[in-house]
């Protein structure tokens, strides 16, 4: 990846992402698909400014959806799980 402000695509914000937040100083990300844990990690370094210890990535497929006769999918997408170090925090609001 080149630019690191693509490799982030948004924040993940749900009731487990917020328990992983609160227990393990954890961040849920979507981030690129072909972003790999080393992109997605000095993302966060370059955009944060935060020093990470460990990044985790999950793959996902897309739902297959209908309109009428018509069967299409919804876009796959890549979700990150980075750790921060101790003492680091990223303020979402």
């Amino acid at each position: 990846m080149k630019d690191v402000y693509q490799v982030i695509r948004n924040i993940r914000l749900s009731e487990k992402a917020t328990i992983l937040g609160e227990l393990n100083n954890e961040y849920v990300f979507e981030v690129d698909p072909k972003a790999n844990k080393l992109d997605i990690k000095a993302a966060v370094n370059t955009i944060f400014g935060k020093k990470v210890t460990a990044v985790r990535t999950c793959n996902y497929a897309g739902k297959r959806r209908r309109r009428g006769a018509a069967v299409g999918r919804t876009n796959h997408w890549k979700k990150a799980i980075v750790r921060l170090a101790s003492g680091e925090t990223i303020d979402l609001v």
